[in-house]
């Protein structure tokens, strides 16, 4: 007992190292695109407004455009102390535009040679301060309920973010292929995550070979129906704006079809996972159970679990459309028709593929969790 808890402890403290090594790597890993044209000969700094001249904005209905003019009070960076005439371009989108008011805090972008101003632009509210403190919460109370998992949680959470932002992305970028780096980063991931889940155990490796056959079938399906359904990548939020920003050899089409099993396979570790946390107790409790009947249990914890979980992607993936629904609602779209629209139909690709990958990776993680952990407990009770 006192051999087990010790070797635990320092699973745990093998993989929290891993994940602070790997994140201190990404942190420090340049994307490529850090001197963007669009920002050079300019400072970013936050700042307080002290003052609103609104004559200048045009009133249209529910819309307003024109330009606010503030006078702002430089919290930080080179121009510290300052205060300074900025202006707040409006373009009459509700979706795009912020109107301030004397105490909010805003994000500025200065333009600047040495240390001559020559203009400043409130880009938006500043809220990466409460970003941070409601990160800071989630990680607390991730930790304070889960403890040394809630910590292995926190890394994975972070390593995933950094990884989509440092890797992925500047890959995407760079015009590699995007279902061949797209598998590459799921598979990365996928290990890395269930990793930290149990450390280096025969359940990372009937976890990780579960799900990633999951993610397998889901970009197979993927790739065909995405074909089949004639959708185009452009469907995707801001993917053209990628065109017309320089990027006119991007694959966005391959980019999407990318998209479905990356976006899948979180709920397919997590099934995955519990799968075979389910096998082990089993097999742990019962240690002459048979691979078939391990399997069978794996099986009927899946059945279970499969139910929540495929409406679990349902909801994610549908939760982003509510205004789109309530247009359709509102303006009498035929329910063929809605179904028809390309946009709709990507998302029933996005949902039903994804679920397609969840119902193959419970059976899957079953077989894998009945032949392998079965085996490992005959080879230790000998």
């Amino acid at each position: 007992m006192i051999k087990q808890l010790f070797s635990q402890q320092k699973s745990v403290i093998l993989t929290t190292l891993i994940g602070l090594i790997f994140i201190a790597v990404l942190i420090a890993l340049p994307t490529g695109y850090e001197d963007a044209l669009i920002y050079k000969g300019t400072e970013r700094a936050v700042g307080k407004v002290v003052a609103t001249d609104n004559s200048a904005i045009i009133p249209s209905g529910l819309i307003q455009s024109g330009e606010q003019m503030c006078t702002i009070e430089i919290e930080n960076g080179k121009f510290k102390g300052q205060t300074l005439t900025g202006v707040n371009f409006l373009s009459g989108s509700l979706e795009k535009d912020k109107i301030f008011k004397e105490g909010d805090r805003a994000l500025l972008t200065i333009s600047c040679q040495g240390d001559i101003i020559k203009s400043v632009v409130l880009s938006d509210h500043y809220r990466l301060d409460k970003e941070m403190l409601l990160l800071l919460i989630f990680a607390v109370f991730l930790i304070l309920f889960a403890g040394k998992n809630g910590i292995q949680a926190v890394l994975s959470f972070g390593i995933t973010i950094l990884v989509i932002w440092k890797i992925l992305v500047p890959c995407y970028l760079k015009g590699y292929s995007p279902v061949w780096t797209g598998i590459l980063i799921t598979v990365i991931l996928t290990v890395m995550i269930i990793f930290f889940v149990y450390g280096a155990d025969i359940r990372t490796v009937t976890a990780s070979a579960g799900s990633l056959l999951g993610v397998a079938i889901t970009c197979v399906l993927g790739i065909l129906f995405t074909d089949l359904f004639r959708i185009h990548g452009a469907v995707m939020p801001n993917a053209e704006s990628l065109l017309y920003s320089g990027y006119q050899d991007l694959d966005l089409t391959s980019i999407f079809m990318s998209s479905i099993f990356i976006g899948a396979s979180g709920a397919m570790m997590d099934l995955a996972v519990d799968i075979t946390s389910a096998v082990w107790e089993v097999v742990e409790k019962k240690p002459d159970i048979s691979a078939k009947e391990a399997m069978l249990s794996g099986i009927r914890v899946g059945r279970a679990a499969m139910g929540t979980m495929t409406t679990t992607l349902l909801l994610a993936y549908s939760g982003g459309y509510i205004a789109l629904l309530m247009v359709f609602m509102a303006q009498g779209t035929p329910v063929d028709h809605i179904l028809n629209y390309k946009y709709v139909a990507s998302e029933v690709l996005d949902t039903v593929v994804g679920s397609f990958g969840l119902v193959t990776v419970a059976p899957f993680t079953a077989a894998v969790a009945g032949l392998l952990l079965t085996r490992k407990k005959a080879k230790e009770e000998s």
